[in-house]
């Protein structure tokens, strides 16, 4: 009876460290307040078939025929997670945002010079002052030849914008000079 004790022992340490190695497992009890004693909240890691309160609660706050009074009030529960899926879905959801900043960061810093390179520097810098009534129509057939010969997206859109800005630029000059001859 000895070797027998010994070994329901060991095997019971095996499974304690085993369980209190796996995170993915526990038993919650919660206990209401009974007499004198605090309402409160237990978690061991322990398998489905040892979640209940005498297992679970320890060390017991009361003593003799008062523990099955006060482990009837207890409500326990066994719970299972995945920390896998939990990392998973942390890896992606970070990756997903360091996507979206690199891409911030590309439209904030990279894009910009590109332009440049692209349509070049004189074009990007121009001020009001600058532009007379003919010369937003010889940039606009400069950016329309351009962009007939490079037939992806962007510059169809980047066509667009500044077409765009040049159809805002003669309405503001057309107010502000009616504004002048009205007042």
């Amino acid at each position: 009876t000895l070797d027998k004790a010994r070994f329901k022992m060991l095997v019971s340490l095996v499974d304690i460290l085993h369980l209190n190695n796996s995170e993915d497992i526990r038993c919650k009890c919660i206990c209401p307040p009974y007499k004198d004693i605090a309402g409160l909240i237990y978690n061991q890691n322990v398998s489905l078939k040892d979640c209940n309160c005498l297992h679970v609660v320890e060390p017991m706050p009361v003593e003799g025929k008062d523990v099955e009074a006060y482990c009837l009030r207890c409500e326990c529960k066994y719970e299972e997670r995945s920390s896998g899926t939990i990392k998973g879905t942390i890896i992606a959801y970070l990756s997903i945002l360091g996507l979206l900043l690199l891409y911030m960061v590309y439209l904030t810093l990279l894009e910009p010079i590109l332009k440049r390179r692209l349509f070049g520097h004189s074009q990007l810098i121009q001020s009001d002052d600058d532009v007379g009534d003919q010369q937003p129509f010889a940039n606009a057939h400069d950016v329309l030849s351009r962009s007939r010969s490079r037939s992806n997206m962007l510059n169809k859109v980047e066509h667009a914008q500044q077409r765009w800005k040049r159809q805002v630029q003669e309405q503001r000059k057309s107010v502000f000079d009616r504004h002048v001859v009205l007042s």
